[in-house]
């Protein structure tokens, strides 16, 4: 497989797995703010520019902070290079370039996901809204039932390698919205408005039901950065994440011969974070925790690119 191609593979699984993460955020805090027993407001969608690494750009606008504005900014905006509309088009370029590596499904789905926003210039209200991310997310599992459906040789691996790498940098900063995310003045830890906003970054990830079976004896912040952290049990947690891109990047070296810092870097990550407790994490600071890790995944990313030449 030339480089050029492996590279267009890798950023097609980032952009896809990127657009769907965007997409699950904005229905979990349209739900958030409309749903609750108390609208979140626009504590609730400031989050969400925090979390989609979107905050200054979108402070840079001066559009001020509401449902509409920021569902419009993160899903459709041409000025926001993470926005679900440029991730869409992103892979569409990058897939037009590989037709051949991807399967007519594959194609197909990538397509008819950026058709699907082409011509919107809103999201419109928040049912509208739900309906949007609805079809993009159906259209995005698509792609993805289709990329597992190809042959296991280096062109799936490099999809699904940057699939997984995006999906643990988009965990990571998902749990780190506590830190950005404050109680309103009066509110109490553990109280309705905390866990509304615990059970919205589970709804983000689809958690909720697998967090009932892991856990019986009820929602708490703990046990939610530990399934999200290190129960390997749940696909979109870190641990998880990280034991794909370890096994991945060992499938590729073994059909291509490309074997060297990435991989070094990705057994090492896998060793330490399989030896790390919960209570480690909280003692040592969560927000401190993620950080280092999503830093340690962008390095795990360039390290990538050198390997496999992308550049």
């Amino acid at each position: 497989m030339l480089a050029r191609t492996a590279s267009y593979l890798y950023w097609i699984g980032r952009y896809m797995e990127r657009a769907e993460f965007t997409a699950r955020l904005v229905e979990a805090t349209v739900r958030l703010d409309a749903l609750s027993a108390r609208p979140a407001g626009e504590g609730a969608w400031a989050s969400a520019l925090s979390v989609a690494s979107a905050k200054e750009d979108y402070e840079a606008t001066g559009e001020s902070i509401t449902p509409s504005n920021v569902a419009n900014y993160l899903t459709l905006s041409e000025s926001n290079s993470n926005s679900i509309r440029n991730c869409l088009y992103n892979a569409r370029m990058n897939a037009r370039a590989v037709r051949t590596a991807l399967t007519r499904e594959g194609w197909e789905s990538i397509n008819r996901a950026w058709l699907a926003l082409r011509d919107r210039s809103a999201t419109g209200g928040a049912q509208s809204t739900i309906n949007l991310v609805d079809e993009l997310k159906a259209e995005i599992r698509g792609f993805e039932g289709a990329m597992h459906r190809m042959l296991r040789q280096d062109k799936h691996w490099m999809l699904r390698l940057g699939a997984a790498i995006e999906r643990a940098d988009n965990t990571a900063r998902l749990i780190d919205v506590k830190y950005h995310l404050i109680l309103p003045e009066g509110e109490e830890i553990g109280g309705v408005i905390d866990r509304d906003q615990w059970g919205t970054i589970l709804q983000t990830v689809s958690a909720n039901t697998a967090f009932r079976w892991l856990y019986r004896d009820g929602l708490s912040p703990g046990r939610v950065v530990e399934m999200l952290t290190l129960r390997r049990e749940l696909p979109r947690s870190l641990a998880c994440c990280v034991e794909e891109v370890t096994e991945i990047l060992d499938e590729i070296g073994q059909e291509t011969g490309f074997q060297g810092e990435a991989d070094r870097m990705a057994r090492l990550r896998h060793k330490r974070l399989t030896g790390t407790k919960v209570g480690d994490i909280i003692r040592g600071g969560l927000h401190e925790f993620l950080q280092a890790f999503i830093t340690e995944n962008r390095l795990l990313s360039q390290a990538i690119s050198r390997q496999f030449r992308f550049d």
